[in-house]
């Protein structure tokens, strides 16, 4: 058990906090595994480069991950005051989300289990 007041546990977990810029999306209809061969593709690039490389990537989970990181890019603009061209992806990261199981009728009446499968995906940027 920690010690010390309340206030004074939440202060200093706050204290701690990671300040760099970042944007989630939860629950992207799009697998971990077809996310993270986009996510591979940009990881530790400047943020110009990596809009570039996912502007002409034919995956669907690129143009997801395209305007997850332009979000990422505005956040770290307009709340942090961060220089556009200093950007670089420090972190990129999809996680898994829940599945949605669907049922498909197969042969002689048989069903067969179609699992639909989420991500939360995670874009974090940092200054060089």
């Amino acid at each position: 058990m920690a010690k010390g007041h309340r206030s004074q546990i939440k202060r200093e977990r706050n204290a701690n906090k990671d300040t760099r810029p970042s944007a989630k999306l939860s629950y992207a209809r799009v697998s971990v595994q077809k996310a993270c061969f986009v996510l591979d593709a940009i990881r530790g690039k400047d943020v110009e480069t990596a809009l570039a490389i996912l502007a002409y990537n034919p995956r669907y989970a690129s143009s997801i991950i395209k305007k997850l990181l332009e979000s990422a890019i505005a956040n770290a603009e307009n709340n942090n005051g961060m220089n556009v061209e200093n950007l670089y992806i420090a972190e990129c990261y999809a996680n898994k989300g829940p599945t949605m199981k669907r049922v498909r009728p197969r042969a002689q009446g048989r069903a067969y289990r179609i699992e639909k499968r989420m991500s939360h995906i995670t874009i974090v940027l940092d200054e060089r």
